[in-house]
């Protein structure tokens, strides 16, 4: 059954709405202050928090300022009740991090279809994606404070196969991606078949939405290097996200242009740096994406294949490399073939 904490100074109308809450199968809590409702949010850890904005000891404003920085509270659904609604109140509310507001006096239906939306985005987070300092975490948030649509409707969680080809250079796009488990690395093939991986997709990353804003084709296709689940956002929700709301809008912007500067300093690696140099930073590229460890070290476990096409050199010239590296004891391989990397300080500063 789930939990509603109902922070309400008025007696009568905190007994009116506690009984429809319960008829209506919830469970409910009541608090008469800001105080004892920050007491109580804290002790039970509630599904959903209603609360007035005008109250004793403490207001709803500052009961939210309080809860929104405790990690067992701060994801808690929370909907103000107020009787004095006007624009600045309800700027200053969203800022902070409701969820929405409810103006006095509101019919039954109202605060149910409120509760029931903000309890259903609330179990999307939960889940569908980890921690909440995760990319899709903070966008699912910007998403359910945004009034231009709800995304609830249209998010599915589908698991990927290693060697899944997800899509291929030539096709048209028709989702927005976001990586919650897995590996994926985007890749060009040139006219002899040779095989250039421009970038690799890992937990808490978003790809696809460049060809959605371009209105183009896909440039490059994407694979799955180990098993992975995605969250497809369809391309007509996308877009009337991007279209309705500036907030989610500038996030893909920033997404974007730090993509851009990953590419030039890419396309600077492959044109002026030493061969060792390429490698050196191919590992260490790799090491930063996944952070995958190997014995309490830092280690690559991809193939030698996709390291050359990280790299872009020939497989046998990574190899040798790789041997110098292991004789200057910058790394070492392990028995499943994974590179360990024994002086990371080193192989990242590479001067020749």
């Amino acid at each position: 059954m789930r939990k509603i904490l109902l922070i309400e100074d008025d007696e009568e109308l905190s007994e009116n709405l506690g009984e429809i809450l319960q008829l209506s199968g919830y469970l409910v809590t009541r608090a008469s202050n800001g105080k004892e409702g920050v007491e109580k949010a804290l002790k039970e850890s509630p599904d959903l928090i209603l609360c007035d904005v005008v109250m004793p000891v403490l207001d709803g404003y500052s009961v939210l300022h309080i809860l929104s920085r405790h990690p067992q509270t701060f994801s808690i659904p929370f909907i103000f009740l107020t009787g004095k609604l006007d624009e600045a109140d309800v700027r200053k509310g969203m800022g902070m991090g409701a969820d929405d507001y409810l103006m006095k006096p509101f019919n039954e239906k109202d605060l149910l279809d409120s509760i029931e939306v903000r309890l259903r985005k609330a179990d999307i987070l939960k889940g569908h994606v980890m921690p909440a300092h995760t990319p899709f975490a903070n966008f699912l948030q910007e998403v359910n404070e945004s009034d231009n649509f709800d995304l609830s409707t249209s998010i599915d969680v589908h698991h990927f196969k290693k060697r899944h080809l997800l899509y291929n250079e030539g096709e048209s796009p028709m989702f927005v991606y976001f990586v919650t488990e897995g590996k994926l690395k985007k890749f060009l093939m040139n006219e002899d078949g040779k095989e250039l991986i421009t970038n690799m997709y890992t937990k808490g990353d978003f790809f696809g939405y460049k060809a959605i804003f371009e209105d183009d084709v896909y440039r490059e296709s994407v694979e799955v290097l180990e098993d992975a689940q995605l969250i497809l956002i369809p391309k007509v929700d996308f877009l009337q996200l991007i279209n309705t709301d500036r907030q989610i809008a500038r996030r893909f912007i920033k997404l974007l242009s730090h993509n851009l500067v990953e590419k030039e300093e890419q396309l600077l690696n492959l044109a002026y740096n030493s061969l060792r140099k390429k490698v050196a930073k191919g590992i260490i590229d790799i090491v930063d994406k996944f952070h995958d460890e190997k014995d309490g070290l830092p280690s690559v476990q991809v193939s030698r294949e996709d390291l050359s096409n990280v790299i872009g050199s020939a497989p046998e010239s990574t190899i040798r490399t790789l041997k110098e590296f292991r004789m200057e004891n910058l790394i070492d391989i392990a028995a499943d073939g994974s590179i360990c990397v024994l002086n990371e300080k080193k192989l990242r500063h590479l001067q020749y």
